[in-house]
């Protein structure tokens, strides 16, 4: 029907309007940034704005307006970043207060548990790539560092790991030394592993429906199926509104069965995750091997909203369901309402590990290169205590580790539970000190007792910074054994002459520092971490120490 009267006039005048805006002057579009180069030094150039090619809404509307406000381009060689959502994050995560300077005459002992967990890395990544500076507690230092491999000495006396201790001036201060703590676990081959049984706990939840979620973690569970033996089972447990066993255990000679009910997983419903914990132990304890690998693979954002929510309590049910001799390890995937605190914490608590997998690499990195540390534990309840000399040293802060600080008591007592060290880990702890005679943060008190380098004792303990002790299990075993490493003097070396490995984690924790709003780092900033890094790459086989030095300018670029 053609319009007539009042309504022909609002036709014509809504013309009207739509040829004003169609021939006014097109919004200039930015040429798109040059791809950046493919050398690993390489700086990157800031985000730039472009329209897109096949832009549907017509230049200079307010539809392509909006579309040039959001789009970004980013260097081809790097991972696709996941859109930032336009509406406030629900995301939550762990408050973290960074570690205090301690006076070495009032606090002479430090105490902590090791970290494998490398999640935070992954997760800053995922936030910068998606063009947004990460919030403070979403940066836990110690899981940046330690998201990098390291090439350091594999034990040789028999135990399960080498330690390794280093001593350089720090960067970002000239009146502090820093401390290197070094672990490196005894590798084992994957063909030399225990059976394994794996239980596959994965959240089919509503929240689990956009692609960085359900369809990533399809995809990156079956590059672990693809490493899966005849020997191993592999068992598949859901959770929404309600909770099933999709595939009970079954062979890993079966990988076409266990990749089609992978496949099959749908999203839909709320989120029952304690009860699917429930059902995921049930599941391993019917498949359970004696002396082999016994480990659930929780896959989700983290969104619990039916049934036991609170995080304390399901810390609690994991933490008794692991005296049963299975372990737990945390798979996080997707932004927006991503509960990063919960997926933390309930690894530590499971004996576990917790990643963040942004992308189809990261799982990967974690599910195929990283599988031997990923699933075999070589060592339990790892403590690290550090005694610091006062005649030498004044104070001393740790770096990250805020949440796996111990009590000096808790050291010996083998019923306090700390962090497993994986087939092949690596852990490297950053202490930063300052010596005696130099510049102190702290006032000494006026009634304690004075400590000079005078009052140092003859012979050995002279030249001894710290004394280090380390205790752990073997697997299995209820009694932990100790070892010792005396940190002498003489191991001070300048930076540029300390060893890559040394100035790379140096370079990874001045960066998260600053992520962190640089309390402790003065006027460092992010071109200074990557200078560090960029001439500290050493054997960087999978390339992920170039990809640090792209994140480095990322977070310099948006820090502007």
């Amino acid at each position: 029907m053609s319009p007539t009267g009042p309504h022909l006039l609002l036709v014509v005048l809504i013309a009207a309007q739509l040829a004003a805006c169609s021939s006014g002057a097109p919004v200039p579009a930015t040429a798109p940034a040059e791809p950046l180069a493919e050398r690993a030094d390489a700086a990157p150039a800031p985000p730039a704005l472009t329209m897109p090619a096949s832009a549907p809404a017509a230049a200079g509307s307010p539809q392509a307006v909006g579309k040039v406000a959001r789009m970004r381009v980013m260097p081809m060689h790097m991972p696709v970043p996941m859109p930032v959502p336009d509406q406030p994050s629900n995301e939550r995560y762990g408050q973290i207060s960074d570690n205090p300077i301690h006076r070495v005459a009032e606090a002479p002992v430090s105490t902590f548990s090791v970290d494998v967990d490398t999640g935070s890395y992954s997760n800053v990544r995922r936030l910068l790539n998606g063009g947004a500076l990460p919030p403070a507690d979403a940066v836990r230092v110690e899981e940046l560092i330690n998201y990098f491999p390291y090439d350091y000495a594999l034990p040789r006396d028999g135990r399960p790991f080498a330690v390794h201790t280093a001593l350089a001036p720090a960067p970002w201060n000239a009146q502090r030394v820093l401390l290197r703590v070094a672990i490196k676990g005894q590798d084992v081959a994957k063909q030399s592993l225990p059976p394994a049984n794996l239980v596959f706990l994965v959240d089919v939840s509503g929240s689990m429906e956009s692609a960085d979620k359900l369809p990533l973690l399809r995809s990156s569970l079956k590059l672990l199926v693809d490493q899966m033996r005849p020997v191993d089972r592999i068992s598949l447990v859901t959770y929404a509104g309600g909770t099933r066993v999709v595939l009970p255990p079954t062979s890993g000679a079966d990988k076409a069965a266990i990749k089609a009910a992978i496949d099959a997983l749908r999203a839909g419903g709320g989120t029952a995750g304690a009860s699917g914990i429930a059902l995921a132990y049930s599941t391993a304890q019917t498949g359970f091997i004696p002396d082999g690998i016994n480990r659930i693979l929780l896959a989700t954002d983290g969104d619990f909203n039916i049934g036991m929510t609170d995080t304390e309590q399901l810390k609690k049910m994991v933490e008794q369901k692991r005296r049963s001799g299975i372990s737990l390890s945390t798979l996080g995937f997707g932004t927006g309402n991503y509960n990063e605190a919960l997926m933390e914490q309930i690894a530590d608590v499971g004996d576990g590990a917790y990643s963040y997998v942004d992308n189809l690499m990261e799982g990967h990195k974690v599910l195929v290169s990283e599988m031997s540390s990923t699933l075999a534990t070589i060592a339990k309840d790892v403590k690290v205590q550090i005694e610091f000399n006062p005649a030498l040293v004044q104070e001393y802060r740790q770096i990250g580790y805020e949440n796996r600080q111990l009590r000096r008591e808790d050291f010996h007592n083998d019923k306090v539970d700390a962090g497993d060290i994986g087939a092949g880990h690596t852990v490297t702890a950053l202490y930063e000190l300052t010596l005696t005679g130099a510049r102190g943060a702290i006032d000494p008190l006026r009634y304690g007792a004075a400590v000079t380098a005078g009052d140092a004792r003859s012979g050995e303990l002279a030249q001894e910074l710290a004394h280090l002790r380390l205790r752990y299990k073997q697997p299995g075993q209820s009694s932990s054994e100790l070892t010792e490493t005396p940190i002498r003097r003489e191991a001070m070396r300048p930076l540029d002459q300390a060893d890559a490995e040394f100035r790379f984690a140096t370079a990874v924790a001045g960066f998260g520092q600053v992520l962190r709003g640089g309390r402790y780092t003065g006027d460092w900033t992010y071109a200074d971490a990557r200078a560090l890094a960029a001439g500290s790459l050493g054997n960087d086989r999978f390339g992920y120490r170039g990809e640090f030095l792209r994140l480095a300018g990322l977070a310099q670029a948006l820090a502007k």
